[in-house]
């Protein structure tokens, strides 16, 4: 029996902004950093930084943060701090320009800091808007509309192929190709795929209609009829075939999810703060915790010490 698998395995997940931005060490406490301190920060040691001298990166792909999860953020930065720096690059008078880390400057401000650990990186407007755009396609909640336009920005921006988009962000080739698809959405179907009220793959099953109105109308449709996304692929294939078996087959409601088992699928969302997915039938099923990244596997399995922990004390 080896031991090695799961650290390779962990060592794998976490690359990404690694191509990007060289290694750090770990955090040091340091007094707030002016413009004129900007030689020693060369070094990529993080600073304190006046959270009011920076400024919102305008590179941002990230259009919705979700109020709960920012309280949440702010709760544990104000009682704990920040345990990663975000990234920022030197602007004129003194001032500075985020390149990652949003989220936590915007829970900093919530929570009252001053500063906020930093480490400053000197780029260009074409680098730093990919290293933006990369750091935030490695994220697990991204919306697919969000990450759909920020490949779309890579390619148009950057001149990127699929097949580099893909490397960069540790995503499939084909998976890249099909979040491209989403931009073909009728706007009002991005929409209700950005609002959460139709998922990835109800969007990718009513793009085969193509014709702009038909996809409104069956995207209404399936609303209207709460399918599952096997019930949308049906009545997909039933408007494009109805000479066919598959035609005379009615699309059926996806079952009602239990209230509790959805109120306990929510709370783990909000307590792991990634996708959790909970299929049950009858008391018996399974859950299934969505990761992007070595952070979001750590912070699954610091719940579960956590939680174990617990109930060693209880015992």
């Amino acid at each position: 029996m080896t031991t090695a698998a799961p650290d390779s395995k962990r060592r794998a997940l976490g690359k990404g902004l690694e191509s990007l931005l060289p290694a750090r060490p770990a955090p040091q406490p340091t007094a707030p950093a002016t413009a004129s301190e900007a030689a020693p920060e060369r070094a990529g040691k993080p600073l304190e930084i006046a959270v009011e001298t920076i400024e919102r990166n305008p590179f941002q792909t990230r259009t919705h943060f979700d109020e709960d999860k920012l309280g949440e953020l702010a709760s544990s930065i104000a009682a704990s701090g920040v345990v990663q720096p975000i990234v920022v690059r030197s602007l004129p008078g003194g001032r500075y320009q985020l390149i990652t880390g949003e989220r936590r400057w915007l829970a900093s401000q919530r929570a009252g800091k001053a500063t906020i650990p930093a480490i400053i990186r000197e780029v260009a407007d074409e680098q730093a808007m990919e290293m933006t755009i990369v750091e935030n396609l490695q994220r697990a909640d991204l919306n697919p509309m969000e990450q759909a336009r920020a490949f779309q920005r890579l390619s148009r921006d950057f001149r990127m192929t699929q097949e580099q988009m893909a490397t960069r962000t540790g995503k499939d080739r084909a998976s890249v190709a099909n979040f491209l698809r989403l931009l073909r959405l009728p706007e009002p179907v991005q929409q209700m795929v950005e609002a959460g009220a139709l998922s990835f793959g109800h969007a990718r099953a009513l793009l085969s209609l193509e014709d702009a109105e038909r996809i409104v109308a069956a995207a209404q449709k399936v609303l209207t009829l709460h399918l599952s996304v096997r019930g949308t692929e049906s009545y997909v294939a039933g408007l494009l075939h109805p000479e066919n078996k598959l035609g005379s087959v009615q699309a059926k409601a996806a079952p009602v999810q239990d209230p509790n088992v959805r109120e306990a699928q929510d709370q783990l969302r909000r307590s792991l703060g990634l996708k959790v997915l909970i299929e049950d039938k009858k008391g018996r099923g399974r859950v299934i915790i969505e990761y992007a990244g070595v952070d979001d596997f750590d912070a699954i399995l610091a719940a579960l010490a956590h939680r174990a922990g617990e109930e060693g004390d209880r015992a």
